[in-house]
């Protein structure tokens, strides 16, 4: 159970992270967040981090973004899984390159202070055009 968990969160990591950073490059093309959301949560972008639980305050279903990245799933406890991935990863010899991206751009993160903000306020870099999150 426990490999499944670090394989699933994985996952979520690298996820959420191209999520936010595709809402980044959307918000810097002068897209309307929303509109993004619209086509990319029935597109082939469509993900658990684009539907369920949205890094853009607003858009979307409610998510920790909208009470500024409190409560749910805290960047500390994902760097956790991600560390632990990593490190099942070399114990098999298994390549994982985004996942240890991931591992790293939430190691940077949490190290700016943000360990106990929801993981998917790592979105700081997909503010809207009004420079608002």
């Amino acid at each position: 159970m426990r490999a499944a968990k670090i394989c699933n969160n994985m996952i979520l990591g690298a996820t959420m992270i191209a999520t936010c950073e595709a809402f980044a490059l959307a918000s810097k093309l002068r897209l309307d967040a929303q509109a993004f959301y619209d086509i990319a949560s029935v597109s082939s972008g469509q993900s658990w981090s684009m539907t369920s639980y949205c890094p853009v305050p607003g858009v979307g279903p409610e998510s920790p973004a909208d009470h500024d990245y409190a409560g749910g799933f805290v960047t500390a406890l994902m760097l956790k899984d991600l560390r632990l991935a990593i490190e099942a990863a070399a114990s098999v010899d298994a390549d994982t390159p985004l996942g240890t991206k991931a591992r790293d751009l939430y190691e940077a993160f949490a190290a700016q202070g943000n360990a106990a903000l929801d993981f998917s306020a790592i979105n700081t870099r997909a503010r809207r055009p009004d420079n608002s999150l």
